[in-house]
């Protein structure tokens, strides 16, 4: 799984997609749902299922990213499952706070 800046993937039990923003500094496994997701242009295996421990949803607009591996995603279609690198869930990222006007 090689996860480059503009890269698209896609869930294999959901709906959800989404697109690489900053690539891991180091190998790692994309996953959605408890499996491992697939490039976008790829066919979805058949027969895998949602895992009741990775169902907490992804929403569309929403980064994602991890501090430790330096990936960022952007959820570009959302989906019943959760978002994770490597069994670990996958935090959403914090909107920049915007200076104040006077």
């Amino acid at each position: 799984m090689e996860l480059k800046p503009g890269s698209r993937w896609k869930s294999v039990v959901c709906d959800t997609e989404v697109v690489v923003v900053r690539a891991p500094k180091t190998p790692i496994s994309l996953e959605c749902g408890g499996q491992l997701m697939v490039a976008h242009a790829a066919a979805k295996p058949e027969g895998l299922e949602l895992s009741p421990d990775h169902a907490s949803g992804s929403q569309m607009g929403k980064r994602f990213a991890d501090e430790g591996s330096g990936i960022e995603v952007l959820c570009s279609k959302g989906g019943a499952g959760s978002l994770a690198i490597d069994g670990q869930a996958l935090g959403a990222k914090d909107a920049k706070k915007l200076p104040a006007s006077d």
